[in-house]
């Protein structure tokens, strides 16, 4: 199986590279409003949402700063097939401007967005970020009532492009292959997740403060996502690439990705990451083969028993569903005219 990888230096707020109805699967994490490590980012784009926190006045930033966004959610209605999926991973803000503390709920303002231009809102799903520090309150300490609660968790905020789901030929090689495994079905399609630093997260890479200036997510989240959402030949699009944890997580899972990106020197960071791509594809896939194993062995030491295997690797599954089930690794990357070509091979436990 060959996949193609392509990133764009650009603004996503104008994605001409890409054609209508090309993308099957969107996988992002935007800057967030009104987090101050993005300010530079929104006032450069806009110089009313500078003027707006000079003079105090949030509501106006933080509106100011989503409407700088709007152009590529309306992008994403353009690429998307009909049946499409798009993740939008954000969390929301705690500021204090102008004197007053408050909320700014990115989640919400999206979601209002995304209905306005025809998607249909699904379930999302949060998850719960590791505290940064000891301290679970701000405000007034031990004395009432003006604590307020630490935001430790982020939304993956799910939208499907129009109202019917995605078709497929009957009894569709690529689909049945891009089975999961029912206990990750399980897992996966909560609606919180509270373990995704754990079971397949391997991405260490360098990059230093730069890294930390992209805000990357970890690679479970978009590794999970494009799993669950999307089929082997799929192209995963992130039109805020970053460091290119969704490329990454699109190569380790046997589909194309787009990505879009302002600041050329996140390539790079990419690229030094790009060195341990097959390593860290063997690993996920290794690591959710014993997964399973151990799922079968603790099923069958309960007394439990199974009706199907797994075709290609001999494993009890719970489901028919699951029979067709393959997993992949990256065997070889080569640059490309406008990315990276990527070979793979089925796993072999």
């Amino acid at each position: 199986m060959e996949t193609s990888h392509r990133v764009f230096v650009g603004d996503s707020r104008e994605m001409s590279a890409l054609d209508d109805d090309s993308v099957e699967l969107v996988v992002t994490s935007p800057p967030y409003p009104m987090i101050e490590m993005w300010d530079d980012l929104f006032c450069s784009l806009d110089p009313d949402i500078e003027a707006a926190l000079d003079a105090g006045d949030g509501r106006r930033a933080f509106e100011s700063m989503h409407e700088t966004l709007h152009p590529t959610w309306d992008e994403l209605a353009r690429v998307l097939v009909d049946g499409g999926i798009a993740c939008i991973n954000v969390g929301d803000a705690t500021r204090t401007v102008g004197g007053g503390f408050r909320v700014y709920q990115n989640h919400a303002r999206i979601i209002e967005y995304f209905d306005e231009l025809g998607f249909e809102p699904l379930p999302d799903i949060l998850w719960r970020k590791p505290a940064n520090s000891a301290t679970k309150f701000m405000g007034s300490g031990m004395i009432p009532p003006n604590a307020y609660a630490t935001l430790e968790h982020e939304y993956i905020l799910i939208f499907r492009r129009g109202a019917e789901r995605r078709s497929f030929e009957p009894g569709s090689k690529r689909r049945y292959e891009s089975a999961y495994f029912w206990e990750e079905r399980n897992e996966w399609f909560s609606d919180v997740w509270t373990d995704v630093r754990g079971t397949v997260q391997a991405l260490d890479g360098d990059g230093g403060d730069i890294r930390e200036r992209s805000a990357a997510y970890p690679f479970e989240i978009p590794y999970r996502l494009i799993n669950m959402y999307s089929v082997y030949g799929d192209t995963v699009l992130d039109p805020f690439w970053g460091t290119g944890t969704t490329s990454l997580a699109a190569m380790a899972t046997g589909r194309n990705s787009a990505g879009y990106e302002l600041d050329e020197g996140f390539i790079n960071v990419f690229e030094e990451t790009l060195g341990d791509i097959k390593r860290l594809s063997r690993s996920v896939a290794e690591t959710r083969f014993n997964r399973h194993e151990s799922f079968v062995e603790d099923r069958r030491a309960a007394g439990e028993t199974f009706a199907y295997d797994a075709e290609h690797y001999g494993v009890p599954v719970t489901t028919k569903q699951e029979r067709q089930l393959r997993l992949y690794t990256v065997e070889s990357v080569e640059v490309s005219e406008d990315g990276y070509a990527v070979s793979h091979e089925p796993y072999m436990s």
